[in-house]
């Protein structure tokens, strides 16, 4: 249940933020960087997000739960690790390899969502496994 949470975490701030980012506030700016493509196909943006979510709650679960701290430092740790992962893999990956009218632009507003899309994830996702991982753990121990 509680790595379902995590994925969730990541799923609907970033599903929610890159619709409206990319396809209603900076419409224009991307349109006039010529990177996407006129029909964009949402199911396959939306599957890689899932995929990146699966792996991220994994990476959350294995590192960053078990580390001592608030679940403020937790967070902050978890969103500069992820942040720094995305911007390599979404930004600088696509733009060392796609066709765009200016580089410069495009790694300015992706570097602005990546860091406004991970502090959305890792915040949601450090107060969600605080307040159900609390939770659980009195589960098991009323239960076990």
């Amino acid at each position: 249940m509680l790595f379902a949470l995590r994925v969730l975490a990541y799923v609907v701030p970033t599903f929610a933020l890159g619709f409206v980012w990319h396809l209603v506030l900076f419409e224009s700016y991307y349109d006039a960087l010529a990177i996407y493509r006129r029909n964009i196909i949402i199911p396959f943006g939306f599957l890689s997000m899932l995929i990146q979510a699966v792996i991220f709650a994994w990476l959350y679960e294995k590192v960053f739960a078990q580390q001592r701290g608030t679940p403020s430092s937790r967070a902050l740790a978890y969103g500069v690790t992820g942040a720094t992962l995305s911007w390599s893999f979404t930004t600088l990956a696509v733009a060392a390899k796609n066709v765009m009218s200016s580089v410069p632009s495009y790694l300015l507003i992706e570097t602005g969502f990546t860091v406004v899309q991970w502090t959305l994830v890792a915040l949601v996702t450090a107060f969600v496994s605080a307040q159900w991982g609390r939770h659980w753990d009195q589960r098991v121990r009323t239960t076990g």
